[in-house]
Parts: C-alpha cells; sequence; structure tokens
C-alpha cells in the first residue's frame, strides 16, 4: 500500500471515529437540563479523539507543548460561550453566533501569536474563569424543553467534527505544537449545540447551556493542566488517561455538589 493511500485511509477512520463520540456526546447533552448539557458538551470528547491521533504521530514533548496552547485557548472559548449566552438572551441566532465566533476568532489570534508558558496559561485561564463563573451563574436556569433531533442535525455535526479532525491531523506537522493544540481545542461541539438549538428551544435556554458550559470549561482546564504534566512525566498514554479521569471527574463532583445542594 502506498504511503498516501495508507494515509488517506487512516485520516478517513480518525475522523468517523471522532464524529461518533461527538455525535453521541451532543445527543446526549440536547436530551437532559442545561448543567448535564453544558458538562457534557465540555469533556474532551473532540479534543481527546484529536490528541489521541496527535500521539500516534508525535512525542511526548510535542502533546504537552500542545497542552499548554490548549491551556490558554480554553479562556478564549469560555469568553466565547459567555459571550453567546449574554446576546442570545434577546438577540437571533445570526446575530449572538457572529459576534461571539468573531470575539473567538480575534482572542484566538493573539493566542496564537504569543509564546505561552504554563504559567502564563494558567494565569489567563484563573482570570478569565473567575470573571466568567461570576457572569454566568444567573444564566444557567433555564428550563429546556424536549425535541427530537432530525438526521440532518446530525450530519451536520459529522462533518464539523471530521473536517476538524482532518484538518488537526494533516496539518499537525506544519502547525506545530501551538497550533495543534489551539485547533485540537477549536469549539465545534459548542458551535453545533448554538447553531442547532437556539431556534429550535429558543435563546435563553440554548444559553443556559453554555453559561453551564463555562463551568464545565473549569474542568477542562485541569484536563490540559494533567496532560502538560504527565504526558513529559509518564508518556502519552498516562497522560491522556489522566487527563480524560480529571475532566470526568471535575463533572461528576459538580453534579454531586449541585445534587447536595452546594452552590457551584
Amino acid at each position: 500500500m502506498s504511503p498516501d493511500l495508507y494515509f488517506a485511509l487512516t485520516l478517513i477512520v480518525k475522523m468517523a471515529v471522532t464524529a461518533g463520540f461527538v455525535l453521541a456526546a451532543t445527543v446526549i447533552a440536547e436530551r437532559v437540563g442545561p448543567l448535564i448539557g453544558g458538562l457534557v458538551a465540555t469533556l474532551p470528547i473532540g479534543a481527546g479523539p484529536v490528541y489521541v491521533f496527535l500521539a500516534l504521530d508525535h512525542d511526548a514533548h510535542f502533546i504537552a507543548q500542545s497542552a499548554v496552547a490548549s491551556l490558554a485557548i480554553n479562556a478564549v472559548n469560555v469568553i466565547f460561550a459567555i459571550t453567546y449566552a449574554l446576546h442570545a438572551q434577546t438577540r437571533s441566532r445570526a446575530v449572538s453566533m457572529t459576534l461571539a465566533f468573531s470575539v473567538w476568532i480575534v482572542l484566538s489570534s493573539v493566542v496564537l501569536a504569543i509564546q505561552w508558558t504554563f504559567v502564563g496559561a494558567m494565569l489567563v485561564n484563573v482570570v478569565v474563569l473567575s470573571l466568567c463563573l461570576w457572569v454566568a451563574r444567573p444564566l444557567r436556569h433555564v428550563r429546556v424543553t424536549g425535541f427530537r433531533t432530525r438526521w440532518t442535525d446530525l450530519a451536520l455535526r459529522a462533518a464539523l467534527v471530521a473536517s476538524l479532525v482532518g484538518v488537526v491531523v494533516t496539518f499537525s506537522f506544519r502547525l506545530g505544537p501551538g497550533g495543534s493544540g489551539i485547533l485540537a481545542v477549536f469549539p465545534v461541539v459548542l458551535l453545533s449545540i448554538m447553531f442547532i438549538l437556539h431556534d429550535r428551544i429558543g435563546g435563553p435556554a440554548s444559553a443556559a447551556i453554555m453559561a453551564n458550559a463555562v463551568l464545565g470549561l473549569v474542568g477542562f482546564a485541569f484536563a490540559c493542566t494533567v496532560l502538560h504534566f504527565s504526558t513529559d512525566a509518564f508518556g502519552p498514554v498516562i497522560g491522556l488517561t489522566l487527563a480524560l479521569m480529571t475532566s470526568v471527574g471535575w463533572s461528576l463532583a459538580v453534579l454531586l455538589a449541585r445534587r447536595h445542594g452546594v452552590a457551584v
């Protein structure tokens, strides 16, 4: 088998596997309340498989440095989610998403231009998350009505996620760890939820999922931190496993805290 054909076949498999993970997770997110929906949407269901595939092509140091870039862009994703949540209260889907994504593009360009250290990326996350959690608190509690997912919605999400994986895997050698880390956490799941749910359940209900997603992105920041330190020390397999456990553990802790009446 020629190298080009082998690359094409493996790329197709990678795109399909990742799209399947994201489809399953987003369907779950749409059928429950905004808290669980927001937490599920921010699990590393998109970034996780992309990182697995990057680990197959790159060494541990590449993955560890990519995690720093992902941590930096996590703060941008937080601002992206809260920008949409604020505007979706009264504005249309087109306006809300356009404003939020414009902010993401501008801030991501700034992130890409900076040579990040772990300390710098973490400090930015602490500041941004502290402010945005406060802003998001009154937006979280909106009842989400049930609805039926159409096959066209699933096809759209599958295409978006598969395209992201294809871009990251194909250009990761050219992008380097910084660019790969940023593209790996491109908010494709959040975008798809905004696009599909805004007109179907209403702006405030869709915004409530994004407001709770801010809480979930705290766990993603912890996961990036664990990935950065554990990958260099123990290798990509252990690093990725511990990062996933961290993200899932944070979401479970939030759910348990809410169940016992603890404000988070």
